[in-house]
């Protein structure tokens, strides 16, 4: 755990792995739940042995919304969810995660990954992409 957290750059804290979630009657489990302390957030990571599909936005979507009204503390920013799967089709992408409330991002995850600076380009590219289309709405 502790290369991974590594490869993902500064600031990442582990939290915990198969988070339990009580939601109404049943259990789900978030499968990497860690915290940034630049960004003053929880971060979820859902993680996809297959392709991207649009229930799996759903799925973090409830994730985020439960951490936002029972983990959040007042003076923290709303968490964000990150779905690493093997493959992403890009308009399926687009339109499960497009206008959801929620910040949530959708990548392919390699088996090895990618240097820490170029990890951060890309989380930062696809911040700004987000940005523009929220702006835009």
């Amino acid at each position: 755990m502790a290369d991974f957290l590594l490869e993902l750059g500064y600031g990442f804290s582990s939290v915990a792995r198969q988070k339990r979630l009580q939601i109404g009657s049943e259990s789900y489990y978030l499968d990497l739940l860690f915290y940034h302390r630049r960004l003053r957030c929880l971060i979820a990571i859902d993680l996809k042995v297959g392709k991207f599909t649009h229930a799996d936005a759903g799925q973090i979507n409830l994730y985020l919304n439960y951490l936002l009204e029972n983990e959040k503390l007042d003076d923290e920013n709303d968490p964000v969810g990150l779905i690493l799967c093997s493959e992403k089709d890009e308009a399926v992408a687009h339109y499960a995660l497009g206008r959801l409330g929620n910040k949530i991002f959708a990548s392919r995850y390699k088996l090895q990954l990618p240097d820490p600076e170029i990890l951060t380009r890309e989380i930062e590219a696809e911040r700004r992409k987000l940005e523009t289309r929220l702006q835009n709405k």
